[in-house]
């Protein structure tokens, strides 16, 4: 089943290549969205696909690189949009 995850990770997930390790781990997962840094030093991510798969990077997203501390994920599902052609970062 299709799925939409918009998620927002707290903790120490900026400046630790989080961003570009969740590309990564999305594009593997062959999952569509994106992911950017917040001004209040969270990290945002839309992702919609294979529900396993969004719940392989969710969990994913608990552990982040090696420098990373989730300390907490806010998350929202819902039906997918068909939105994204691929899996970028963004500046937001």
């Amino acid at each position: 089943m299709q799925k939409r995850l918009h998620a927002f990770v707290c903790g120490r997930v900026q400046g630790v290549w989080y961003r570009a390790s969740t590309q990564k781990t999305a594009q593997k997962l062959g999952l569509h969205g994106w992911v950017g840094n917040l001004a209040d030093g969270r990290v945002e991510l839309v992702a919609e696909g294979d529900e396993q798969a969004l719940q392989q990077l969710l969990d994913w997203c608990w552990q982040g690189p090696t420098l990373a501390q989730v300390t907490d994920i806010q998350q929202e599902w819902s039906d997918t949009t068909h939105a994204f052609s691929d899996f970028s970062t963004r500046r937001l």
